[in-house]
């Protein structure tokens, strides 16, 4: 457990996750440093711990550099980057094509992995940081259809069973000996706000998908607001977790933290359609490799 203020590096704070995420850590003495595209969004009540900064995460990694050298100077130090900053854009892949999926990776991604990339110097110079990845447990749950281009680009930063490699592993084993660590999160349907806010993809109908289309869309439109989980409490667990209180008192670093009960059922069936096939085809996988 740390007793020292910690200062925070957040994205996305004009809504969901990052707005709840700022106001937690403030609410145990941290210092934030709250980003967003249009610093006029970030809402948060006035605080002599709390500092904005416009930043997107779209404009390249010098840009963002800059942005983030900016950051670390308001309080000489960054010990939490918190990569909460994402999008979603739904419709179906074939309809959307690579296009949708370059712009959904440029921020859910490449952002996330060039704000990553400027912060970690800063926290080399310090020989300790703490790297927060919010993902999704969309990642484990990818046969729904409109969702693929959001569930690609959540795997992406932080799970393996993709073709992907996960960003967010890859860091952990590469900046453990600088004394950095990293935490994925893996939240499930939380009741934020402008989460389904994108439009459905109707620029390319394709005749054949006239069916599925309509029901997903259908499917989308109806999510917001019936969501189970409570993302105050979501983002009190995360910063329990960073700082060794409360629920994560007395426990180990965990390099992955999955809060929802949606998100347990959705990681439990993936991992276990995974290893009933490696139980029934394990003969032929064991079956190809060089006689001796």
């Amino acid at each position: 457990m740390t007793s020292k203020p910690l200062v925070w590096l957040i994205t996305g704070c004009s809504s969901g996750f990052g707005r709840r995420l700022a106001k937690s850590a403030l609410s145990r003495g941290d210092l934030v440093i709250a980003t967003a595209r249009t610093v006029d969004n970030i809402q948060i009540p006035k605080s002599p711990n709390l500092r904005t900064l416009q930043l997107d995460l779209t404009a390249g990694f010098d840009a963002i550099k800059l942005k983030v050298n900016e950051a670390a100077a308001m309080w000489g130090r960054i010990d939490v980057l918190c990569n909460n900053a994402g999008l979603g854009l739904p419709g179906l892949l074939e309809e959307g094509g690579s296009s949708r999926l370059h712009t959904q990776f440029q921020t859910n991604v490449y952002g996330t992995f060039d704000v990553t990339t400027a912060t970690i110097p800063h926290m080399r110079a310090q020989n300790q940081g703490t790297i927060v990845i919010i993902g999704s447990r969309s990642a484990y749950k990818t046969e729904l259809p409109a969702y693929g281009f959001y569930c690609a680009s959540k795997a992406a930063v932080h799970t393996p069973l993709n073709l992907l490699q996960g960003l967010g592993e890859t860091f952990a084993t590469e900046l453990a000996p600088a004394g950095i660590k990293v935490l994925i999160v893996i939240p499930g349907s939380f009741r934020t706000e402008n989460i389904y806010g994108q439009p459905f993809d109707m620029s390319n109908p394709i005749p054949g998908n006239d069916a599925m289309r309509a029901k997903a869309e259908k499917s989308f439109t109806s999510v917001a607001g019936t969501e189970k989980g409570d993302p105050d409490k979501a983002m009190e667990v995360v910063v329990d977790v960073v700082k060794g209180e409360g629920k994560a008192s007395g426990r180990e670093w965990p390099l992955y933290l999955a809060l929802g009960e949606d998100s347990e059922r959705d990681i439990r069936a993936k991992v276990g359609k995974l290893v009933r096939h490696v139980d029934e085809w394990g003969d032929v996988i064991r079956s190809v490799k060089f006689d001796e």
